[in-house]
């Protein structure tokens, strides 16, 4: 017996509005704008799939978000197996076209919030709090949909969100002086 036919307009209704969420995590999980689109892509195809188990009402970036981590968990532990040989020499004349590419795809209005020690800050963390920041603080979701996609208890969430933002802060302490988010603390006085 064959799954049913996904309602295609459903699902576009759905699922197209959450592209952006979608590919910001993919980007910040794989570090790499062409892994992080293929990562979309097949979340998206997975999902589509899928799309006939999906129960209307409830939370579909969630649900989206579960599907691209495990499809990046499972991505991940098949390269680790199969490392894929690379012909430098037929690479290399490409090159040139890497700083002509067409605009960001993770939107004007994310960049101008967060600029590139931002995103190397949080690049720079630890998987683990890497995944619990970007679904908190950048996609918005609550504690509790965070347990769902990453599969962790509800505790251990808000401790590796403490532990991120920490990281975070003394990482870009400096930084936040030097554009006038901060002011620079003094030292205390010798006594």
């Amino acid at each position: 017996m064959t799954a049913p036919a996904p309602n295609r307009d459903s699902f576009e209704a759905e699922v197209l509005p959450q592209l952006d969420s979608l590919y910001r995590m993919a980007l910040r999980l794989t570090t790499e704008p062409s892994h992080a689109e293929d990562l979309v892509q097949d979340t998206v195809f997975k999902a589509f799939r899928a799309w006939h188990r999906f129960e209307p009402g409830t939370n579909v970036r969630s649900w989206l978000f579960t599907i691209l981590r495990n499809t990046f968990i499972n991505d991940y532990r098949r390269r680790q197996r199969e490392p894929i040989p690379m012909d430098l020499d037929a690479a290399e004349p490409l090159a040139i076209y890497r700083d002509a590419e067409h605009d960001d795809p993770e939107g004007t209005y994310f960049n101008r919030i967060v600029d590139a020690k931002v995103l190397e800050a949080i690049d720079a963390l630890p998987e683990e709090f890497r995944e619990v920041l970007v679904l908190s603080d950048v996609e918005n979701l609550p504690y509790a949909e965070i347990a769902t996609v990453l599969g962790l208890p509800l505790g251990t969430v808000k401790s590796r969100l403490f532990r991120a933002r920490r990281q975070l802060q003394g990482a870009l302490y400096d930084h936040a002086v030097e554009m006038g988010y901060l002011k620079r603390k003094r030292a205390p006085e010798p006594h």
